[in-house]
């Protein structure tokens, strides 16, 4: 018999306005509330998540980045030394 899931408990006070609207939107569902609920906060959560770890630049900085991929740097000696190595070793595949 496998163990049963770890789970933990949360609670809140919410209206009886909110409470019916929940139920409904159930209801509609065809699920529970407390599975409409969980769902519902998990998205919402992630979404949360996903915004704040967007990269948000200034606008110079996103003018400097830009110039560099217009016009990336020369290539650093080391950088083409090992270009000319993975030639020679695709080469001899």
């Amino acid at each position: 018999m496998p163990a049963p899931a770890s789970t933990a408990r949360l609670e809140a006070r919410i209206s009886p306005e909110l409470h019916a609207l929940l139920k409904r939107a159930a209801e509609l569902q065809g699920r529970t509330m407390t599975d409409f609920v969980v769902t519902a906060v998990q998205e919402a959560a992630q979404r949360a998540i996903q915004q704040a770890e967007i990269i948000r630049l200034s606008l110079a900085d996103q003018e400097c980045f830009a110039q560099a991929l217009l016009s990336p740097p020369k290539p650093a000696p080391a950088l083409k030394r090992a270009f000319a190595r993975r030639r020679k070793l695709l080469r001899a595949e």
